[in-house]
């Protein structure tokens, strides 16, 4: 880890949010009044043959007709290009007032005597905020109108529990007792049960924004590491053991086991072939360079251009961003190297995308469980704050900016917490209504009490 103490909250959420991911290990003891992570008792299947072991996750998996794989994603690789959310997660609460410093306002000095920033490129429609020096990607794409960005993104009366605002957010609903993700209930309206690629962990574990109560879901750890394995056996060998096995059970046997084999091997073969072009060293080509880093993030936006590029049948997309944004203590480092990677990359899947031509198709949504308090801590760092920063970033992004800067004479809660002028279940049923085509109210909870904003064009 780096340099950044992230707080022991944020161990605990990380902790539990895993734990809810894998299936049939069950949850450690939660503190009473703490939400349940959605996705939580969601059943979770490995496709795998004898020693062979396939390394999918699918969610929801117990629910999938044996011959419905394969045939559901052929069907719907060959269906219209569907518009595709990308959502990604600054995890810990990202320090807003670093990533848009508000250098033009005559308390920022005050609340940040060591951590305030100087220089970087001007806001355009703030000449009060600039860009971290680090986001330089970001304020490109920006200065392209391709970046809608939210400065002040939150909800009333902010929970600044990592656990509990990350689970909000996660579901789309400031109720601890919603137990799938927004997305998840999205897909649970438009989804089919034989595509579990249309929502897609592209992660160590499943992401709760995308858990389900009806239609499978896959994670994966990168398009490069869908593979088999068996031990001492390579080369040709395993090249035709493992075309054997896509034919194992050949049809007119009569033999129960038989058929169940065969009809699993049939799917991981299926899904093997589509992803075989991504293995291996040279598996994953890009027309564009992305960041060198010991991070996958980028070679997972890089996988993820190309997944999309071959036309595999993705409707939402979830990855967490490099970084540890919980810095409470020696904040500049920690927190310019995470935006750094985050920022050069999401720079280059865009340009991934446009060289691909398929960016008119894909919209990424940039989040954060919260903000951090305006005036700094003794440790070189910042506490737990209420409103952060968000970015919507896309060819069809409106590239304007969503809600407005508060100020810090005004804009700050007792507890001296900006407060939010955007609320996230507003973005959510924008994005909704404009981007996937779905009436919000059957997805968002009370979706009509949120003000709706131009998103998209």
């Amino acid at each position: 880890m780096s340099d950044c103490r992230h707080c022991t909250g944020l161990s605990r959420s990380r902790f539990l949010h895993s734990a809810a991911a894998e299936a049939g290990r069950g949850l450690p003891e939660i503190e009473p009044g703490m939400p349940l992570p959605a996705g939580t008792g969601l059943s979770r299947r490995s496709f795998v043959a004898q020693s062979l072991g396939a390394m999918l996750a699918v969610y929801g998996g117990s629910r999938l007709g044996f011959g419905a794989f394969e045939d559901g994603i052929a069907l719907a690789a060959s269906s219209p290009a569907q518009p595709v959310l990308v959502s990604i997660f600054l995890e810990g609460g990202a320090d807003a007032l670093s990533v848009l410093s508000p250098q033009g306002d005559p308390l920022y000095r005050k609340f940040r005597s060591k951590l305030g920033l100087s220089g970087g490129l001007a806001f355009a429609e703030d000449d009060r905020l600039h860009w971290h020096p680090a986001t330089a990607g970001l304020a490109q794409l920006y200065g392209e109108q391709k970046v809608a960005v939210m400065p002040a993104i939150g909800y009333t009366n902010a929970d600044q529990s990592h656990f509990t605002s990350r689970h909000y957010w996660e579901v789309g609903a400031t109720d601890v007792n919603v137990r799938t993700g927004w997305l998840g209930r999205y897909l649970d309206r438009v989804g089919t049960m034989d595509n579990p690629l249309q929502g897609l962990s592209l992660d160590n574990s499943l992401a709760p924004a995308l858990a389900t109560a009806k239609v499978p879901i896959a994670s994966i750890d990168g398009p490069d590491q869908y593979d088999f394995w068996s031990n001492n056996v390579w080369g040709e060998v395993e090249q035709r053991m493992l075309a054997a096995i896509g034919s194992f059970g050949a049809p007119g046997t009569s033999d129960p086991a038989l058929v169940t084999a065969a009809r699993v091997s049939s799917q991981v073969d299926r899904l093997r072939t589509q992803l075989l072009p991504f293995q291996g060293d040279n598996g994953i080509t890009s027309p564009v360079q992305y960041p060198k880093s010991s991070d996958a993030f980028p070679k997972r936006l890089a996988g993820l251009a190309a997944m999309l590029g071959a036309g595999l049948p993705m409707r939402v997309v979830s990855l967490s961003a490099p970084g540890h944004y919980d810095t409470h203590s020696d904040q500049p480092g920690a927190l310019a190297q995470g935006l750094q990677t985050t920022s050069d990359s999401l720079l280059a899947f865009q340009r991934d995308l446009e060289a691909r031509g398929i960016a008119d198709r894909v919209l990424v949504h940039v989040w954060s469980e919260f903000g951090r308090r305006a005036q700094e801590n003794g440790s070189n760092g910042t506490d737990h704050g209420a409103a952060g920063v968000g970015f919507l970033i896309g060819t069809r992004s409106n590239g304007r900016m969503v809600g407005e800067f508060p100020g810090l004479k005004d804009g700050l809660d007792e507890d001296g917490n900006v407060k939010a002028t955007a609320d996230f279940r507003g973005v959510y049923a924008s994005l909704l209504e404009q981007w996937l085509g779905m009436d919000a109210a059957s997805v968002i909870p009370n979706a009509a009490s949120f003000s709706r904003t131009a998103l998209v064009r």
